[in-house]
C-alpha cells in the first residue's frame, strides 16, 4: 500500500530540493542566531531608568556598543510605549550584557564534537530552540530579579555557543565538496541579520515597549526551530522525501571523505600536530580579532576623534553588515565555480580568497593611518574593510570540511573558542592605548596593529594552509567489531545491492 505522506513529500521535492531547503533554513537560522544574542543590547537603553545619564560600554559576542548614552530626560517621546524601567547603573548594565559570553565560550568545542557524534541537525536545532524559549522568558526574568536575568543570559550563551560549530557536520554529510563554499556563506547571514535586526527592534521598542523585542525574536526563533525539525534531517539516507536522484548525487559526490559511521573518537595527536588545523585556528583568531576591533571601535573612534555619531545614521550602521553578506555570497559562488571548472585547486582557492579577505582590510587600515582624521574617509575605509572581509567564507572559514570533514565541528569549535577572546582583547587593547590619551595619534597605533593582524593572518594561511584531505580524517575504530555500518549511513547504491 502506498504511503500518502511520501506522495505529498514527492510533490514537494519536485518544487524544491532537500539541499535548497537546508540552505534556506540555515540562512534564516544564522540571521535569527544574531538576533537572539543582540536583542538585549538593543533593548537595554529603553530598559534602564533615564533620570540620570548612563554611559554603556559593552561586549556581546564581539559586538560592542561604546559610549551609547541614554537621554537624561524622564519624558518619553510622544507615542512611545513605556515599560517598567530598572535602576541599573553602568556597571550593572555591562555585567548583564557581558554575561552572555560566560556561557557562550564554554560550548564552542563541546558543541562541535557533539554534532559529530549525534548529528548537527539536533545540536543546531536544540541550540536555537532553547535559546528562543529563554528569550521569551527574558522579560519575566528581568522583572523578577537582576540576577535571574544574568542567569538567563548565561544559559542563552551556553546554548548558542554550540550552534556555529554544529553546522559544519551538517555540511559534511549534506553538501558535496565543490558546493561547500556557497553553503558556508549562509553563516554570514548573521551579518544580514544585523542589518535588519536593529531597525526592526527599534521600531518595536518605540511602538510596543522593550519587552516586545524579546517576544518578537523569541517567537520567530521558536517558529524557525519547529520548521527546522520538520524539514531538515540528519543525513540524505534518513530524509523521508528526498528523491533517489538527489540522494545518489550527494552520496556519490561526498564519497568516502565523510565516514558512513561517525568516528567514535578524535585522533587528538594527529589533529593537534597538524599544520593544516593550526592554519585554520590561527588565521581565524587573527581574522576575528581584526573584525571585532573594526565593528566594536568604529562608533567610539568616530565619536571621540571626529565628533560624528555613526549610530544615528541608519545607512552607515547597516551598510557594512549588508556589504559583508553580499561579498560572502558572491565570493563563495565564484570560489566553487573556479573549483568545479578546474581553474583553481581547493588549496589554491582557499589561499587566494583568504589572502584577499584579510590582506585587503590590512592595506585599508594602513590607509586609515593617513586618512582617518576625515569622517568621510573613515566611514568609507571601515565599510570597505568589512565588505572585503566577507570573502573569508570562500577561504579558511569552511576549510575544516576540506581537510577533515569527520572532525570539522571540532576544528571550528577550537578556532571559535580562541577567536571568542578577540572581542575582549580588542576592547582591552583600544582601552589601554586611548585611556589617558584619546588622540588621533593613539588611534593610529590601533590602525597599525590592525594592519599587522590582518596581514599576519593571510601570511600564516598562505604558508600553512591546505585544501587536501588529511589521512587522520578516518581513524581506525577502537575495539572495532565486524558488525555492519548503521543502516542510516549506508549509501543508496549499497542498499540496493544488498536487496534492502
Amino acid at each position: 500500500m502506498s504511503n500518502p505522506d511520501k506522495k505529498g513529500f514527492s510533490k514537494i521535492s519536485n518544487l524544491v530540493s532537500c539541499r535548497q531547503v537546508l540552505n534556506i533554513m540555515t540562512m534564516f537560522g544564522f540571521m535569527l542566531n544574531y538576533a537572539l544574542r543582540v536583542n538585549l543590547t538593543i533593548a537595554i537603553v529603553a530598559m534602564v531608568k533615564t533620570n540620570t545619564t548612563n554611559t554603556i560600554g559593552v561586549i556581546l559576542n564581539g559586538n560592542s556598543t561604546t559610549n551609547l548614552t541614554t537621554p537624561s530626560s524622564n519624558v518619553s517621546p510622544a507615542g512611545e510605549v513605556e515599560d517598567e524601567k530598572f535602576a541599573w547603573d553602568s556597571y550593572q548594565q555591562n555585567f548583564v550584557l557581558g554575561s552572555f559570553f560566560w556561557g557562550y565560550i564554554l560550548t564552542e568545542l563541546p558543541g562541535g564534537r557533539l554534532a559529530e557524534l549525534i548529528g548537527g541537525r539536533r545540536v543546531f536545532g536544540h541550540s536555537m530552540l532553547w535559546a528562543s524559549l529563554l528569550t521569551l522568558f527574558t522579560p519575566m526574568a528581568a522583572h523578577f530579579d537582576y540576577v535571574a536575568l544574568i542567569v538567563v543570559r548565561v544559559v542563552l550563551g551556553f546554548m548558542l555557543g554550540a550552534s556555529w560549530p554544529a553546522i559544519h557536520p551538517v555540511a559534511a554529510v549534506w553538501i558535496p565538496p565543490l558546493d561547500r563554499s556557497k553553503f558556508m556563506s549562509n553563516m554570514m547571514a548573521s551579518s544580514l541579520g544585523a542589518a535588519i535586526t536593529m531597525p526592526i527592534c527599534g521600531f518595536f521598542i518605540s511602538s510596543f515597549g522593550w519587552a516586545s523585542v524579546f517576544y518578537l525574536t523569541g517567537g520567530v526563533g521558536l517558529l524557525w526551530s519547529i520548521c527546522w525539525f520538520l524539514f531538515v534531517f540528519d543525513t540524505p539516507a534518513t530524509h523521508p522525501r528526498i528523491s533517489p536522484e538527489e540522494r545518489r548525487e550527494i552520496e556519490e559526490a561526498i564519497g568516502s571523505s565523510t565516514s558512513k559511521k561517525r568516528p567514535s573518537h578524535v585522533p587528538w595527536g594527529e589533529l593537534l600536530t597538524s599544520s593544516a588545523v593550526w592554519a585554520i585556528i590561527i588565521t581565524h583568531g587573527l581574522s576575528v580579532f581584526g573584525f571585532f576591533t573594526v565593528i566594536n571601535q568604529l562608533p567610539t573612534y568616530m565619536h571621540d576623534i571626529l565628533n560624528f555619531n555613526i549610530k544615528k545614521n541608519g545607512l552607515f550602521s547597516s551598510l557594512p553588515y549588508l556589504g559583508k553578506y553580499i561579498m560572502a555570497l558572491s565570493s563563495s559562488y565564484l570560489a566553487d565555480f573556479l573549483r568545479q571548472k578546474g581553474t583553481l585547486s581547493t588549496t589554491a582557492t582557499r589561499k587566494v580568497f583568504t589572502t584577499f579577505a584579510l590582506f585587503t582590510p590590512g592595506l585599508l587600515m594602513v590607509v586609515q593611518v593617513y586618512l582617518g582624521d576625515v569622517a568621510g574617509w573613515s566611514v568609507a575605509i571601515f565599510t570597505l574593510a568589512l565588505f572585503f572581509h566577507g570573502a573569508v567564507t570562500a577561504g579558511y572559514l569552511g576549510n575544516g570540511l576540506d581537510i577533515a570533514p569527520n572532525f570539522s565541528g571540532t576544528i571550528f569549535g577550537m578556532a571559535n573558542t580562541l577567536s571568542s577572546f578577540g572581542g575582549f582583547l580588542s576592547t582591552w587593547m583600544v582601552g589601554a592605548l586611548t585611556y589617558k590619551d584619546k588622540t588621533y595619534h593613539q588611534w593610529q597605533i590601533v590602525f597599525w596593529v590592525l594592519a599587522a593582524t590582518y596581514m599576519s593572518g593571510a601570511i600564516v594561511y598562505v604558508i600553512m594552509g591546505t585544501g587536501e584531505l588529511q589521512s587522520w580524517n578516518s581513524p581506525p575504530e577502537k575495539n572495532r567489531t565486524d558488525e555492519a555500518d548503521q543502516e542510516e549511513g549506508l549509501p543508496l547504491k549499497e542498499k540496493v545491492a544488498n536487496g534492502n
